[in-house]
């Protein structure tokens, strides 16, 4: 299957969506924005993995492993334990191939801002300490520095598997939006 780019036509009207890209590169925020454009349920995969104190929720599995059965979604491609299961049902991954400099600028905007405001996440967690960032190699931000590369190689290697959109910049997010993903969803409508 052909990479397709923000003008490209979709060959199909979008049902089970993956959307994939680094920390910080704005997959959630794209996933509530796709399933308010086509009325597809929204799943956020942290609040199903994250249980109270950063701890992993034993039903995580089970429960990607249902909604993924569903005719109609919308989620982010991480987590390499449901990855596979969750692209086997998906017809379209939406990649968000931003500049790296984007990326962590926005992770290290939204983690201070987070932080700062001690914004419960999932299930009672908050951001830790910022100081955590020197001495947890797991903290977000070192997260994301060092999986970059490897984000990218691992979409790149699905083109064949499903339709692949490549969006790069917030421009081409909203061209696509108000494009071929708008047009699809009025034919759709029809």
């Amino acid at each position: 299957m052909p990479l397709l780019g923000p003008a490209d036509p979709l060959p199909h009207a979008p049902r089970r969506v993956l959307v994939a890209g680094n920390a910080g590169s704005g997959k959630s925020t794209l996933c509530t924005r796709i399933a308010e454009l086509h009325d597809l349920r929204r799943v956020e995969l942290d609040s199903l993995y994250w249980g109270p104190q950063w701890t992993p929720r034993p039903e995580f599995r089970d429960e990607v492993a249902a909604f993924a059965q569903d005719e109609t979604w919308v989620t982010e491609f991480q987590y390499n334990e449901v990855r596979r299961s969750l692209l086997a049902r998906a017809d379209t991954l939406v990649w968000l191939d931003h500049p790296f400099a984007m990326v962590m600028g926005r992770l290290v905007s939204r983690t201070v801002r987070r932080r700062a405001r001690r914004v419960e996440l999932w299930n009672g967690n908050q951001e830790p300490s910022l100081w955590s960032a020197f001495t947890d190699p797991e903290h977000i931000l070192r997260w994301g520095w060092k999986t970059y590369r490897r984000n990218r190689t691992r979409v790149l290697a699905l083109v064949d598997e499903v339709v692949v959109v490549r969006l790069r910049g917030q421009g081409q997010v909203e061209r696509w939006l108000a494009g071929p993903l708008a047009s699809v969803g009025q034919e759709r409508a029809r």
